[in-house]
């Protein structure tokens, strides 16, 4: 009786469908990446600067353990932070920060009540807020959002009049041309709406 061989499996198709496989995988597959917020750490100082600052120009947000809000001791809702941070900054009620000894001038951009007892000037407008142990992320997240959205809208409205173009195009346009001008219009913007938050340590 004659001896049969066995015959060799040609593998050599499977290694093509297993890699055409992975290459499939690898572009179809999305990958979730960790969103946060981009905030700039101030950097540590041997000798912290003596500041007197008036209560009237701090807003301030709590936020406690069961995710409630609290605004100058008042309950309130997330939706409802960006407009009294909005009021908050624009008020306009005062002077700006002295510079070189020179004395402040009073907010001829602002638009808001001009209260006294509220903010003096955006230069001076401090919002602080404060969390809790106890604070969802989600929570915490939301609040600073519409903090966020405050700012961005006060520099829309002051961009469209400036500039007849909102901030938020500048910023875009500046991503694609970074010229000198359009930076000096953005600092402009920012130094007219400084964005000044702090954050106080979290409540046990």
């Amino acid at each position: 009786m004659a001896r049969r061989e066995n015959s060799e499996i040609n593998a050599g198709s499977m290694a093509d469908i297993a890699f055409l496989l992975l290459i499939f995988f690898l572009v179809t597959t999305t990958m979730d990446v960790d969103s946060g917020i981009a905030r700039k750490l101030p950097e540590k100082t041997d000798e912290s600067p003596k500041v007197t600052i008036k209560e009237k120009n701090v807003l301030d947000i709590v936020i406690n353990r069961n995710n409630q809000l609290l605004v100058e001791n008042e309950n309130v809702q997330v939706v409802d932070i960006k407009k009294l941070a909005m009021d908050f900054i624009d008020n306009g009620g005062g002077l700006s920060q002295p510079k070189d000894d020179k004395p402040g001038e009073p907010c001829d951009y602002c638009n808001g009540a001009k209260d006294p007892a509220s903010s003096d000037h955006p230069s001076k407008a401090i919002i602080s807020l404060q969390s809790s142990r106890g604070t969802t992320y989600g929570m915490y997240i939301s609040v600073q959002n519409e903090i966020e959205m405050a700012y961005n809208d006060l520099r829309n409205k002051l961009s469209l009049k400036l500039y007849n173009r909102s901030y938020k195009d500048l910023l875009k346009d500046y991503k694609d041309d970074p010229s000198k001008a359009l930076k000096a219009k953005l600092d402009n913007l920012k130094t007219k709406y400084p964005q000044i938050i702090t954050e106080p340590e979290p409540i046990k």
